[in-house]
């Protein structure tokens, strides 16, 4: 379900909606007008069960991309609200940017960015916002093939490294199911979510080879 708000949304409002299951998103980057969405059925990434293809292991592995942390916040909104091949509309309005930005700039929201090539350019990445033992993953993007699905194996080989207990992707896509994603109904989601809020885990920026990713999420 979803309803309009044409309040003024706070970081602290935003966190508030993140531990209660409600997430934004607005229409289109044009609309400034944010909608808060509670999906029946919540798409999540099991951490103790997260799927990476053997071609793809090997991209990790192969070092071929540079995989780092919270160095380019606007790059990486950029990149996702960016116009896709399918699609030249984008549920990141401005308002949206800024208040990730805020939650950025509090600690709340991370980035997992991808680069390639010499010298090194932001090739793709993604973002989301850490509350306790929970990561929101909010959007991703890719410039150069396989970039985005890097970013994600990073990111739930550090949330395993760092103690996070639940990886909400809000949606199960196509792209998500190779990874394990599974729906969950809401009240599950709800309960989850409460023991993930309240299990204390900490984001580490320390950077991870892609050996060493594997190894997390296969231990």
């Amino acid at each position: 379900m979803h309803g309009s708000v044409f309040v003024e949304i706070t970081p602290e409002i935003l966190l508030k909606a993140y531990a209660a299951g409600i997430f934004p998103m607005a229409e289109d980057a044009d609309d400034p007008a944010i909608y808060w969405v509670e999906p029946r059925e919540r798409g999540i990434l099991p951490l103790d069960r997260f799927h990476v293809a053997s071609r793809l292991a090997r991209t990790v592995r192969s070092g071929g991309f540079e995989v780092v942390t919270d160095r380019d916040f606007d790059g990486v909104i950029a990149g996702c609200a960016a116009p896709r091949r399918d699609s030249a509309r984008t549920w990141i309005n401005s308002r949206i940017r800024a208040l990730y930005g805020e939650l950025f700039d509090l600690g709340y929201c991370h980035t997992v960015e991808v680069y390639a090539g010499e010298p090194r350019v932001l090739v793709g990445g993604l973002y989301g916002v850490s509350l306790g033992g929970a990561f929101f993953g909010e959007s991703m993007f890719h410039l150069a093939r396989d970039a985005s699905k890097v970013a994600l194996v990073h990111l739930a080989a550090r949330l395993r490294r760092d103690g996070y207990r639940l990886l909400d992707a809000q949606f199960v896509t196509s792209h998500l199911t190779q990874f394990g994603a599974v729906e969950v109904p809401r009240q599950v989601y709800k309960r989850l979510l409460r023991e993930a809020v309240e299990h204390p885990a900490r984001w580490d920026p320390t950077p991870l080879s892609g050996s060493e990713a594997l190894a997390w999420l296969s231990g």
